[in-house]
Formats: structure tokens, sequence, C-alpha cells
């Protein structure tokens, strides 16, 4: 049995440097988070990095599979995407819009407020956030942040919002919740990018007929990706990776 040490931005990347370096997978390793890391006010201020104990049992290790046939999951087996999917959110201008039940409602008020004292410690200047809610889904909009910098790049800081946020529901009422979080209607030109993006890259390996890959992306950009050539009977696409980050390989047929 051997012991390492690792750091990484937050524990998923230093779990992903110690996979690397030790040519392992996460299933051949024990992992022990030291300490979780944190990004200081959104990656602005106050940041630390993230440290892990890694220990690997004395049995021989299987090395990381290169690049072929089998080495990438399909699109039904990833459960970040399953778990963290895209979804179109519906904005109202008052708060108690589609609520079904007391426990709805003290679901959206615990996401509302919780969103609006993590702006007031930034603090972003004419920001004010609406929310309602719909099958089951709570949706938070943000207007005011003409700099964009709650969006940050690629939408990190607003994807870092998000997962604040649903932190703090999902502890408070006891159980899942989803809360979509947007700013400046960024989401959807997100998403008219990498819809953009991937058919691009659909008509490139059709071309070349040859797979072409993207870079990492987040699960909800990674299901765009896939949506967007599911109807495609030229192609197919497969997630490849490991963790939260994954690439898509876009693949010819034939």
């Amino acid at each position: 049995m051997e012991t390492f040490e690792f750091q990484g931005k937050n524990t998923e990347d230093a779990i992903e440097n110690a996979c690397r370096k030790l040519n392992l997978t996460r299933d051949d390793i024990e992992i022990e988070v030291i300490e979780p890391g944190s990004a200081g006010i959104f990656g602005l201020v106050g940041g630390r990095k993230a440290r892990i104990r890694v220990i690997v049992s004395a049995k021989e290790p299987q090395p990381l599979e290169k690049f072929g046939p089998g080495t990438v999951e399909e699109i039904e087996e990833d459960k970040y995407a399953e778990s963290e999917q895209m979804v179109e959110p519906i904005f109202e201008d008052k708060i108690g819009a589609n609520i079904e039940s007391p426990e709805d409602k003290n679901g959206l008020i615990v996401a509302k407020d919780a969103l609006e004292k993590i702006l007031n410690l930034i603090p972003v200047e004419g920001a004010s956030v609406t929310a309602s809610q719909m099958d089951g889904i709570i949706s938070l909009y943000i207007e005011g942040d003409k700099s964009g910098l709650l969006i940050g790049r690629k939408g990190r800081t607003l994807d870092a919002l998000q997962f604040v946020v649903n932190k703090i529901v999902n502890k408070t009422l006891e159980k899942r919740t989803h809360v979509v979080i947007d700013s400046e209607s960024y989401r959807q030109r997100r998403k008219e990018f990498l819809t953009q993006m991937a058919l691009q890259m659909g008509s490139k390996a059709k071309k070349i007929k040859k797979p072409v890959v993207t870079n990492l992306l987040y699960p909800h950009d990674r299901r765009i990706v896939h949506l967007a050539l599911k109807d495609d009977n030229e192609l197919s696409t497969k997630s490849r990776g490991e963790g939260l980050f994954k690439k898509v390989i876009i693949i010819p047929k034939g």
C-alpha cells in the first residue's frame, strides 16, 4: 500500500491530477480529502487549493486505456449529464408563481434569499434577482450584471453560483432540488453557441471521415452537443473521460 498527496483547483481537479500522474483510474485508488479547497469569492479573492490523500493498494494497477474502441461511454451512461442536464429557465416577476405546495414555496424563498445574500457579499451594483418554479425546477434570474462579472469566463462564475445555491437549498430542505441560475440570458446564448459549434464539428467529421473531439465540457454543455447531433443519422456522439469534465467525440458512421 502506497500513499500520495495531490493538489488541484478543487477536489475533482486534484483527483484528476492524481489519476493522470499515477496512470490509474478512480476505481484503483482510495481518496481522502484533506482540504476541499475554496475559490474564494468566485475565484476573485481568498482562494485555496484542494488537497487529497490517495491510497494505492498493493495489487498491480491497470493502466488507463488509450483512445480506441471501448474507451468511451455512451451518453446514457453519463451520470453527470443526467443529474446536471440543461433546462430552459422560466422566470416570473413575482415570487410564488407556479408554486404547487408550501414546501415548494419554501424552496423558492430559500434559493432566492441565498443568491441575494451571496450577491451582497461581492457586491454587484444594481443587481436584482427574480425567481419562479415550474415542474420542480427553481429558476433564478439575475438582472443588472451589465459587466458580466457574475457570468465569468465561459460561464464558470455563474456555474459556481449555481453550485453553491443548489448545495444550500438541498441541505436546507434535506432533499434534492434543482436550481438553475441565469444572468443576461447567458444560458440561451451559450446554448446557441454550442449548438452551432456541434453542427460545424459534425460537418467536419463527415467531410474528413474521422472522429473529431471537443474540448473538456461541463455536463450541461455536453448534453447540448449530444442533442444538437442526435437526429443526424450520419453521426454518433459519445462522452470520453472521467469525472465532471469530459470531452464529446463526434463519430461519422460508415
